[in-house]
């Protein structure tokens, strides 16, 4: 007779279950994961058995060598350096043309820059890379963290109380378990489960529940084998106890539950019951605060796949082919000794072997034992070895150019050498255009969380154009569009080296020259900041101060007059207010009042050119 629930005890129990039954339909991928984690890890001798479970294997013969050539790891280390390049501007696009749509969306893209550098988005994309390319696949979630951004009081307790901010965490595969393995997009999944181990003081503050706790490995999140050459990256053994698995299943919004639904489960407790959090889907709908990455994308399967699924059989056949080679080279070096039976002691001569200057005493009559002739390595050791070498390179899609250096030995023109390296990163294109994708999900759920929960006005300081900090203020209703798209797209994956050699060749090409074939000090510092010698730009840029007094000038004037001073160069003035009007819908009032202002600047720049004409 089964035992009576109450409804909170019957949800955490359909849920409990829910999580079982997903755990189990993809128990074969967490192993296929722990797999790839052992083979970068140099745990290589290891595989999945029939059931589904990993096990380690076991020599054949006892003085077999099984000796690891780990050539996986080199391998994704040079993914990884390339992929940390890929990390361009985020903007935010205009919804209209209208001049509120331009400033908001200017303040947008502000936001994101703050938010980008406050959240460390570099580093939570390096570390969700490593997931991805070790697993397949990586996830990001985009919350609101009530315990971030700056104070705002305090409670009755004494605790501080803070506005909140945006807080971005990279999620390894392991933790994310979706209603069905062969739906690709994340959005279209009825629902999606977060599991994790938490310990039990945080889950004390956060839902006010009290649990005992377990070791963290005991939820088996990442079997990992047990070896006598140590643990792996994922091996959980030791972790202190007061952990409980958390399970937060994530409904998608229908037309029942039009805000979706959020179930929080751990212990066998319901934590939380309620509609999803975040107003963070398109045209103000509530969705997964999830973003999904993938190294390389399967059709019908919502995992990706690895570049480390294919080499694991490459990686088996060169240890395999290299200890092979070892065993014939120490047979040749150390010698097979023929030995007739009785003839001599087998066991001291099984001890220490022939060893130089060594006195053999052997039974009178007997033969005397013999070295027998082993010949050398044969060639197809060599030749099998170069061959997987090769496969390494075709297979990951990373051949150096030092690695391969004697393919085109000839090549002695720049600009074939740099077809040779942009070939070498084309098997990553689809690798970038995940990790870009990726990125501008990232901005958008940024915008939506401020435009959500930023309902007063706020500071964000980031550093701004020229490496100076800008301070943009705002609030919720300021985020009018999160169209974001990737700024300065087409040269993210050039290395420094080459952006370098491309200034270079427009210096030489006089494109950064004006009419007067001389280079501006605006154009030399800008030059001098790219190449990486910000330092030595001492001279200050005259004309860009101008530039930034007319902006503020234009901006002021939107209001009230602007005066015109002495010092102002007139020139870049005039051009400045007169590229204000063409570009911007500042009103009719305001346009009058900078029409004025540059017929003041006018008259005093035609002062000047008078009275240098006339000595």
């Amino acid at each position: 007779m089964e035992k009576n629930l109450t409804p909170e005890e019957a949800l955490a129990d359909e849920v409990l279950r829910d999580f079982l039954r997903r755990q189990q339909e993809r128990k074969y991928l967490e192993r296929r994961w722990q797999l790839n984690v052992n083979f970068v890890a140099g745990e290589q001798y290891c595989d999945v058995d029939a059931k589904g479970e990993l096990y380690e294997e076991s020599k054949t013969f006892y003085w077999q060598d099984r000796r690891v050539f780990n050539h996986i790891a080199p391998i994704v280390d040079t993914r990884l350096s390339k992929l940390s390049r890929i990390r361009p501007a985020l903007k935010v696009c205009a919804a209209s043309d209208e001049d509120d749509d331009r400033k908001s969306a200017q303040v947008s893209s502000a936001i994101l820059a703050a938010a980008c550098e406050d959240c460390d988005v570099d580093g939570v994309m390096n570390s969700a890379a490593v997931w991805s390319e070790i697993c397949g696949t990586a996830f990001y979630k985009i919350i609101w963290n009530g315990e971030k951004g700056n104070v705002v009081g305090a409670n009755s307790d004494g605790k501080k109380i803070c506005e909140g901010d945006v807080d971005i965490i990279a999620v390894s595969p392991f933790e994310i378990y979706p209603y069905s393995l062969s739906v690709s997009d994340i959005g279209e999944q009825p629902s999606v489960i977060h599991a994790r181990a938490v310990p039990c003081r945080e889950i004390l503050a956060a839902y006010g529940v009290e649990l005992a706790g377990k070791d963290a490995e005991e939820f088996g999140f990442t079997p990992s084998v047990k070896s006598n050459s140590g643990g792996n990256m994922l091996d959980l053994k030791g972790v202190e106890r007061g952990y409980e698995l958390v399970i937060e299943r994530y409904e998608k919004p229908t037309a029942e539950q039009p805000d979706g639904r959020l179930t929080v489960v751990a212990g066998g407790k319901l934590l939380y019951d309620g509609t999803l959090p975040y107003i963070n889907g398109i045209n103000g709908t509530r969705g997964y605060p999830f973003v999904k990455q993938v190294s390389m994308s399967v059709a019908g399967s919502f995992f990706g796949a690895s570049v480390v699924d294919r080499l694991v059989p490459l990686q088996r056949a060169y240890n395999a082919v290299k200890n092979r080679k070892h065993e014939f080279l120490n047979r040749i070096a150390m010698g097979t000794v023929a030995v007739e039976d009785g003839s001599v002691d087998v066991e001291e001569f099984a001890e220490d072997g022939l060893m130089p200057g060594k006195v053999i005493v052997y039974r009178q009559g007997s033969q005397p034992p013999e070295m027998l002739t082993l010949g050398s390595v044969p060639a197809e050791f060599g030749k099998e070895e170069e061959n997987l070498l090769n496969e390494f390179t075709r297979v990951s899609g990373t051949g150096e150019i030092t690695d391969n250096a004697d393919s085109f030995a000839g090549v002695t023109s720049a600009t074939g050498l740099q077809l040779i390296i942009e070939q070498d990163d084309q098997r990553l294109s689809l690798t970038y255009g995940e990790v870009k994708r990726a990125l501008k999900q990232i901005g958008r759920h940024i915008l939506r969380l401020y435009r959500q929960f930023a309902t007063n006005v706020r500071l964000m300081k980031y550093a701004g154009r020229g490496d100076i900090l800008t301070v943009v203020s705002f609030k919720g209703s300021d985020v009018s569009s999160d169209e974001v798209v990737l700024e300065a797209d087409s040269d993210i994956n050039m290395t420094t080296a080459q952006k370098r050699t491309v200034i270079y060749e427009i210096l030489d090409k006089g494109l950064l020259t004006d009419a007067d074939g001389k280079t501006s000090v605006s154009v030399k510092n800008k030059v001098l900041a790219l190449l990486g010698y910000a330092s030595l730009t001492g001279e200050r840029d005259l004309e860009q101060l101008n530039r930034d007094r007319a902006a503020e000038e234009n901006s002021a004037m939107l209001k009230t007059s602007a005066e015109v001073k002495d010092y102002d160069d007139h020139a870049v003035h005039i051009t400045e207010h007169t590229a204000y009007l063409l570009s911007e819908n500042c009103g009719k009032d305001a346009e009058k009042r900078i029409c004025a202002h540059i017929e003041q600047h006018k008259k005093k720049l035609n002062k000047k050119l008078s009275e240098a004409e006339n000595g």
